[in-house]
């Protein structure tokens, strides 16, 4: 059976949030909220993930990386609405895991 998800996000963040923990920080986070999703680098120095779930935990986790881990200085955060697609193999595995950078 397939998992549903109240919200699903894409989520852009820019500043200094490559080599400072983020993608760490974004995985403890998502599992301690239950999300389901990914986070990677870019190449660019930014940091983009997906994340899906409940409403308030979508939120909540959101929030939380407009501060990021100690070291980062998040500059931009840009939240877009995404569907199902978005998570790809997440979707079926339930997991939340950190992607190579692209």
């Amino acid at each position: 059976m397939a998992m549903s998800f109240e919200k699903i996000v894409r989520v852009q963040i820019g500043g200094r949030v490559q080599g400072v923990g983020f993608r760490a920080f974004v995985e403890r986070n998502a599992v301690a909220r239950g999300i389901v999703g990914w986070v990677r680098n870019h190449g660019d120095g930014d940091v983009e993930a997906v994340f899906a779930g409940s409403e308030s935990a979508v939120a909540a986790l959101c929030e939380v990386c407009r501060r990021g881990p100690t070291p980062a200085q998040v500059e931009r955060l840009e939240v877009f609405e995404a569907d199902r697609t978005a998570l790809g193999k997440a979707a079926e595995t339930g997991e939340f895991v950190q992607l190579g950078t692209v």
